[in-house]
């Protein structure tokens, strides 16, 4: 029972074990894969975006959606 116990430990240890350097590893790869790529295709500067022309239609259906929305609201709690 001792022996079988102490290979069951032994093999969870080894196998945490693995895992642990095996993320270690691909964090560390991860990292210098994304340092090279970014050294040598380095990102376009954000291109600044035109001004939106005013919201006109918006503005002239604020009464109607109000009283939409108080309808919906008046509807849903009676």
């Amino acid at each position: 029972m001792d022996n079988l116990l102490s290979e069951g430990i032994n093999l969870m240890v080894f196998g945490m074990g693995f895992v642990f350097v095996f993320l270690t590893l691909l964090v560390f790869s991860t990292a210098g894969m994304s340092k090279v790529v970014g050294k040598f295709f380095p990102e376009a500067p954000p291109q600044p975006k035109a001004k939106a022309a005013p919201a006109v239609a918006a503005a002239n259906n604020n009464d109607e959606l109000v009283a939409v929305m108080t309808a919906a609201v008046h509807k849903y709690r009676s």
